[in-house]
């Protein structure tokens, strides 16, 4: 059917009614036992609706078990949400502002990580209830009672029917790649010291796999928490340490140095070690106090070089032996391996936090892991402060959905819109975060509710009272909507759920078939106030601000650029210390920067002037992000001290290089996001420059080779987001990866 497998849909209707059945069978009981069995039409409304919302409104990701874990944890803030609208509800005004303040902050609260972002649309529903007349106090008992019901019943349902299987844990995911940079890293330090095709090719694999958009959203650490951040970074780290394993030079000569294969053989130990503290193991502390020592013993070979070519002076290196002095290559390949050796210590250290939180030790420089002794009020405080500002997409999306649930409370209460509070679920189920889509979703949205009203009509019409026929019709009617609602797409959700409120508003009062036509208003009015709200508060969502946020973060990185390279060349202090200024503004951006692209990979691309969808421009965004931590990882790791300084040939090439990277920096950022005089053109196409970066300075010292090199992948991965790499990236393939999605840290 329309090009799409037989099988995928048949897998598509299975998952779906699974989940039908579970909110079905939670509903209907909560809802049947306190209205015939208890007498209590109050709670059955609530202990439906409280299914409803967390079992089919909401999109929390993840297994049964997790989304029951959840909604657990989730209890006391249901609880706090029909208190205070139960209140808020004496007058419109209060109630409008309430509708405002907390509308925001439980949208706001997505920037928790895809589970709360998937919770979102229920607990709205949850205080929208509520929050409309009648105001009775004196019912709260009631309203407590079938919420707490209907979610433990909901809880209870998640865990125990129809369980799905879990898919592989990103933990599973980032050890099976570290197990693969141990075998390639032991490849490097046995003859002949280099990887052929179908290893490298493995590296490649391994990598992707860690994208997380290649991962269920429910397994993506996406969290605010130590251990979150970890995981994320363990992934960034794993993918940083299989790139530089595949680009190593092979030796100049047949050996490749004693040192150097210490150094490559601690890196495959650390790296199974690694893989084994995400089993999980224990702490790979000693395989990274080895690497460590193997590190500083290649770094202090190679630290200082007065002249190429001189003879290599014999003896140990204790500190009473002249330092050993290499051609260039040689001190390439150091470079390149001690590159080697701080991705896979930055690789154990983000495991052991992932795995041990913050009773692991933390032998990294703080710089990077400066989260990892915070509490978790002080992270999460990080996190909203870090997005509460314009252009974050968060921020953007509260502030929509915010005053849009107000205006329509508003409108609900001015003209006392009977069964307002459809009015304003339908504002909060159509509003998108672009205005193309709110108008698409519209439409079918109005289709669905005007066949689903006249259908309603016509069963109030012929059934009028009879309340048996309503009770038994329910759970099979919800059973279908719930299956097929969620395939079928929005216009068919809509039509059946008009007809599902009929069937519990039949039971609660005598019903007409003017239910039906207060329903299709409704709908009307809440799709109107989704409409303009989408239209005023930034309708074209995260294709604009992705574009925005990737200019701002290599405008930043420039200036990091710049700045390293200077404090290199000069030697002595640097300007800021690390962590301080320019890399605390360059992580500020790279955090912005992922937030939009994990939106904008859950929005359909745009449509142009004629109402054809607009081409996406083949730009790869995760080579953005990833020269984003490129340049502040390199640049923490080469301002550390001493700083010695360059002699004036390699401080003059260091310079150059720095600018010219800055330059491309610059380059593509203007045609990302260009100025008000600043003409639009194409993403340039940066071509890469190897000559540039192979210069041998005479006198040049380990360092220069270190920052030519860290300057170098930068250059590299500013090669891959011109092209885009059709195939591998989202924005270039017009693939999507699932909604509420965020690689935020």
């Amino acid at each position: 059917m329309w090009g799409v497998p037989a099988g995928r849909i048949r897998a598509t209707y299975a998952a779906s009614g699974r989940r039908a059945l579970r909110v079905t069978l939670v509903a209907a009981t909560g809802f049947y036992l306190f209205r015939y069995g208890l007498d209590r039409p109050v709670s059955a409304t609530y202990a439906l609706f409280a299914a409803v919302a967390l079992g089919g409104l909401s999109k929390i990701p993840g297994t049964g078990r997790r989304r029951a874990a959840v909604a657990a944890r989730l209890l006391p803030v249901c609880w706090a949400l029909v208190v205070v609208g139960t209140y808020l509800s004496v007058e419109t005004w209060s109630a409008v502002v309430g509708m405002l303040l907390i509308g925001f902050a439980l949208t706001f609260a997505a920037v928790g990580g895809p589970r709360l972002a998937g919770a979102t649309p229920g607990l709205q529903l949850l205080y929208i209830l509520p929050s409309f007349p009648p105001y009775d106090p004196a019912s709260l008992g009631d309203r407590l009672l079938g919420t707490t019901t209907g979610l433990l019943l909901f809880v209870a349902a998640e865990a125990l029917i129809l369980p799905e299987p879990a898919p592989p844990p990103y933990r599973e995911r980032a050890a099976g790649a570290a197990r693969t940079a141990a075998r390639c890293a032991n490849l490097l330090a046995t003859p002949p010291y280099a990887l052929d095709e179908a290893d490298v090719r493995a590296t490649r694999d391994a990598g992707r796999t860690l994208r997380l958009t290649a991962v269920p959203e429910a397994e993506r650490p996406a969290g605010p928490g130590v251990r979150e951040r970890a995981l994320t970074h363990t992934g960034l780290a794993t993918r940083t340490l299989l790139s530089r394993l595949a680009q190593l030079p092979a030796p100049p000569g047949d050996d490749p140095g004693t040192e150097v294969t210490a150094v490559l053989h601690a890196v495959a130990r650390l790296s199974v070690a690694t893989a084994a503290c995400l089993g999980p193991g224990p702490s790979p502390v000693a395989a990274y106090e080895e690497l460590a020592a193997a590190r500083a013993r290649l770094a202090a070979l190679s630290g200082d070089t007065l002249s190429a070519g001189a003879p290599t002076p014999a003896g140990p290196l204790d500190g009473t032996a002249p330092v050993p002095v290499f051609p260039p290559a040689v001190l390439r390949r150091h470079a390149a391996v001690l590159e080697i050796a701080d991705a896979a210590l930055a690789m154990g250290t983000a495991a052991d936090l992932a795995v041990h939180g913050r009773r692991a030790p933390a032998e990294e420089a703080p710089g990077r892991f400066w989260y990892a002794t915070e509490r978790a009020p002080a992270l999460w405080w990080h996190r909203v402060r870090g997005h509460a500002e314009r252009r974050s997409v968060f921020f953007q999306n509260a502030v929509r959905i915010a005053l849009a649930l107000a205006a329509a409370r508003l409108v609900a209460g001015v003209d006392t819109l009977p069964h307002g509070f459809w009015a304003t679920l339908a504002t909060l189920t159509l509003t998108r975060t672009t205005m193309d889509e709110t108008w698409g979703t519209i439409r079918k949205a109005l289709a669905g509710t005007l066949a689903g009203a006249l259908l309603t009509a016509g069963v109030l019409d012929l059934v009028a009272g009879d309340t048996a026929v309503y009770a038994a019709v329910l759970p099979v009617w919800m059973l279908f909507a719930f299956t097929v609602g969620p395939v079928k797409g929005v216009g068919w959700a809509q039509g059946m759920f008009t007809v599902l409120v009929a069937l519990v508003f039949a039971q609660l009062a005598p019903p007409t078939w003017h239910l039906a036509e207060v329903r299709m208003l409704d709908v009307l009015v809440g799709s109107a106030i989704g409409a303009v709200f989408g239209l005023l508060a930034w309708p074209r969502g995260a294709h604009d601000e992705l574009r925005n946020a990737e200019a701002e973060l290599l405008r930043r990185a420039a200036e990091v650029v710049v700045a390293t390279s200077a404090s290199v060349a000069e030697g002595g202090a640097p300007t800021a210390p690390p962590g301080v200024h320019g890399h605390r503004s360059l992580q500020h951006a790279v955090i912005l920067a992922e937030s939009a692209y994990a939106q904008f990979l859950s929005e359909p691309a745009p449509f142009g002037s004629t109402g054809r969808r607009a081409a996406v421009p083949a730009v790869d965004s995760q080579a953005t992000l990833i020269a984003g931590h490129h340049t502040l990882w390199g640049s923490q790791r080469l301002l550390e001290p001493p700083l010695a300084g360059l002699v004036p040939a390699a401080a003059h090439s260091v310079d150059r290089l720095g600018d010219r990277v800055c330059g491309r920096m610059l380059l593509v950022s203007a045609a990302l996001d260009p100025g008000g005089d600043t003409p639009a053109t194409a993403v340039p196409r940066i071509a890469p420059d190897p000559a540039a970066f192979t210069e041998e300075p005479p006198g040049a010292p380990r360092l220069y080779y270190a920052t030519a090199s860290w300057l170098n992948s930068l250059m590299t991965d500013l090669t891959r987001i011109a092209h885009g790499e059709p195939g591998h990236d989202e924005a270039a393939t017009g693939r999507r990866a699932p909604a509420s999605g965020s690689e935020a840290r």
